[in-house]
């Protein structure tokens, strides 16, 4: 199908197109994709919660190994009460869980689109 044009707008640069074209194939293409805002929110919240550098020292060591909150409290140099309140924030979010053995919590990352996401997301950064 061929593309139809549409007036430009002033804006100029390397990242604004001078002249728009809607090519609706491709458009159609992606909007028989994309999610349902419910799933694009809950997406945004998993990012925006990962957008603590606590929370991902915490997801940092539990991708490593499996840990309970005292041993992450003096890992990362934080009160347990500090960890507890961050575990909860990943736990409501299903990112880490935990398993009780006696008294002790021992947290680990909840699945492993989880450490794929974390790991995709440090080699990203180590890239630059």
């Amino acid at each position: 199908m061929p593309r139809q044009a549409v007036t430009a707008g002033k804006k100029t640069g390397p990242d604004v197109c001078e002249i728009h074209y809607i090519d609706r194939e491709r458009v159609q293409y992606v909007e028989k994709r994309m999610q349902a805002n419910t799933v694009i929110n809950n997406l945004a919240e998993t990012f925006q919660v990962l957008g603590d550098p606590t929370r991902i020292k915490i997801i940092f060591a539990l991708s490593q190994k499996e840990l309970c909150v005292c041993d992450l409290a003096g890992l990362l140099g934080l009160s347990s009460s500090a960890v507890s309140h961050q575990l909860r924030v990943l736990r409501n979010m299903r990112l880490v869980k935990y398993r009780k053995e006696g008294r002790i919590a021992y947290y680990s990352l909840d699945d492993s689109h989880i450490s794929r996401l974390f790991d995709e997301g440090l080699r990203h950064v180590k890239e630059s």
